[in-house]
Order: C-alpha cells, then structure tokens, then sequence
C-alpha cells in the first residue's frame, strides 16, 4: 500500500510545490492512516489543516481505498 500512496502523493506535490509548498510521507500505519510532514509554505500556512482533509485525504482515499486518514505530524 505504501508504493501506491507514495505514487498518487508524487501527483499531489506536484499542486503543492507550485504554490510553494510540499510534503513528505513519513508512513503509513497497518490501521491506513497516512502521516505525513508538511514542509515550505505549506508548514506554516493556516490553511493546510483544510488542504490536508479536503484534497489530499479525499484524492488518496479515491486512489487507494485502504487508506483511512491523513495526519501531519
């Protein structure tokens, strides 16, 4: 399951580091919970937590069933 999160996560950064931002996948748990670290613009932009939940959980979750959630570390 990791290889296919980290595929569709490399499709995501593409969006981020356009805006200056990008992540960085930390793990994912036997539970399907994707951890993630936010990293540049996105570290410290108050929006992430919306990013995070609305566009990266919901287009991993559509590409890879398994997984549960997204959670920043």
């Amino acid at each position: 399951m990791r290889e296919k999160v980290e595929e569709v996560l490399g499709e995501i950064r593409k969006a981020l580091v356009a805006d200056g931002g990008d992540l960085e996948l930390v793990d994912v748990t036997d539970a399907g919970v994707v951890q993630v670290k936010l990293k540049g613009a996105c570290a410290g932009c108050p929006g992430a937590q919306m990013t995070l939940k609305f566009h990266v959980e919901r287009i991993l979750k559509e590409h890879v069933p398994e997984v549960t959630a997204v959670e920043a570390l």
